[in-house]
């Protein structure tokens, strides 16, 4: 790989349009690496424990396998495997910073759901965890309550079975890569 070609200025208002010119294409070549950066990004929940009976990368294998074997289609697939990544970084809004992320590779739909899951969750747990499982009920009446219901009741509280055999981290990334190519560089400017 030739060596990294850098723009000159040193403030953005002294950009000069060959200054931005090189900006933008090292941006487009970020941009077409994404798939891989976010499967490794997924890998390292391996290593994010909460006590849960799998980890947080067997969790997200699960959740998108789950969905693939639905019938899902790849976008539902994407945000399956995807919708806990914010964990690495902000464990109590994991949610928000996971659709944010996702957010210019995804429908308005499936940013909604990512980002609202963690509260359709407690459905399941809450009263265990001494949380109100009605919670999500205050989103009654948004467009994509139902969609929210069901991912979380198919694709997220049902994956944490230590005995299921997932698919693999390399067979979601042809997926993974039609996700973020379809929607990734028109994004990036």
């Amino acid at each position: 790989m030739p060596p990294l070609q850098r723009a000159s200025f040193r403030r953005m208002d002294e950009c000069s349009p060959e200054d931005m010119e090189v900006f933008y294409r090292v941006r487009d070549r970020n941009v077409a690496a994404f798939a891989s950066r976010l499967m490794s990004l997924l890998a390292l929940l391996a290593d994010k424990s909460d006590g849960s009976p799998i980890d947080g990368y067997s969790h997200s294998l699960q959740s998108a396998t789950l969905a693939y074997q639905d019938g899902a289609d790849d976008e539902m697939v994407f945000i399956a495997l995807f919708h806990d990544l914010g964990q690495l970084v902000a464990e109590e809004n994991h949610s928000d910073v996971s659709a944010e992320i996702l957010k210019p590779y995804i429908s308005p739909r499936a940013h909604w759901i990512v980002k609202y899951h963690t509260i359709f969750q407690r459905y399941y747990y809450g009263e265990a965890a001494g949380l109100d499982p009605n919670a999500r009920e205050v989103y009654i009446d948004q467009p994509y309550y139902q969609d929210c219901v069901d991912f979380c009741e198919r694709y997220d509280q049902c994956a944490f079975d230590s005995q299921y055999p997932n698919k693999s981290a390399a067979f979601f990334l042809p997926m993974v890569k039609r996700m973020v190519d379809a929607r990734g560089v028109e994004s990036a400017r």
